[in-house]
């Protein structure tokens, strides 16, 4: 199938996932806006209850840590910061839009999503380390986003996804996004970033989850959310293996650590960092469910 034709039977296949809530195009908007401020937030999202209700129930969760129970919005905006907010009513958005049907044997959503939330976790210790500039609270999004790619490929594109997932785990000389290139024509990584744009997402988030399997970083991208990502991705396996026993673990490139200036040092004081809140981490995912 030519790339051109592919594409436009993922794009089919992405406008028959339900629409966004309504919620979610307005905290776009007002992403994109240097006036919003923590009011525009709570009151946007308190427009949606039941978002509204899961937004308080993983800022109560153990992932915080909070010792005082957090009974509304206007008291999670100070307490988490109102760019958080917006992330996790973004994320846990496009979460309650995506099938949830599961296809094959080898693919495990819950899995996807603690691995998920283990790469936003880094990502966002990451960015307060190592990023420039004061407002990286979208590096959450994209880690939490990364691989929502292969929800559509597994929901859309089965049988091609699962040859992909038999081919990884059976020859333990390829990796997933290989085997998904050479089954389908594209890896999850382009398709989760197609989905993204088609929902109207900012281009540095995009950006970054369309590469994240890439050798190269395009002219345009922000190579060091590229390079937390794929350093936040491997760190995360280790946390939490995805589709099952890894054959071909991932390993961390020096290109991304030399990007980010960073040693082994101070890698393994983020390793020790994602592996402390393994706990949260999964009291966050069963708060999201």
């Amino acid at each position: 199938m030519e790339k051109d034709e592919l594409r436009a039977k993922i794009y089919s296949k992405i406008d028959e996932i339900p629409t966004l809530p309504v919620v979610i195009p307005k905290l776009l908007t007002l992403m994109e806006s240097d006036k919003t401020d923590a009011a525009d937030i709570a009151d946007a999202i308190s427009r949606d209850p039941a978002l509204s209700s899961k937004i308080l129930k993983v800022a109560n969760s153990a992932y915080y840590g909070f010792s005082k129970g957090i009974s509304s919005l206007e008291k999670a905006v100070p307490l988490l910061g109102f760019n958080m907010v917006q992330s996790l009513a973004l994320s846990i958005g496009v979460l309650r839009s995506l099938p949830s049907g599961k296809k094959s044997t080898h693919f495990s959503q819950q899995d996807l999503w603690i691995h998920s939330l283990a790469v936003a976790t880094v990502m966002k210790e990451l960015g307060k380390r190592y990023g420039k500039g004061n407002d990286r609270e979208y590096l959450f999004i994209i880690g939490l986003l990364h691989d929502i790619g292969k929800i559509v490929l597994d929901q859309y594109f089965g049988e091609l996804f699962h040859r992909a997932l038999e081919e990884f785990h059976n020859l333990g000389n390829i990796e997933l996004h290989q085997a998904e290139t050479r089954e389908i024509g594209v890896d999850h990584g382009e398709v989760g970033a197609m989905l993204l744009t088609r929902w109207k997402f900012p281009d540095n988030i995009c950006n970054a989850i369309a590469v994240h399997h890439g050798s190269k970083i395009p002219e345009g991208t922000n190579a060091e959310d590229v390079a937390m990502l794929r350093i936040a991705d491997v760190l995360a396996h280790e946390l939490s293996p995805e589709e099952g026993e890894n054959p071909m673990p991932p390993e961390i490139r020096d290109a991304d650590l030399k990007i980010l200036e960073m040693n082994e040092n101070q890698l393994e004081d983020i390793r020790a960092y994602v592996l402390g809140h393994k706990d949260g981490i999964y009291d966050f995912y069963r708060s999201m469910s």
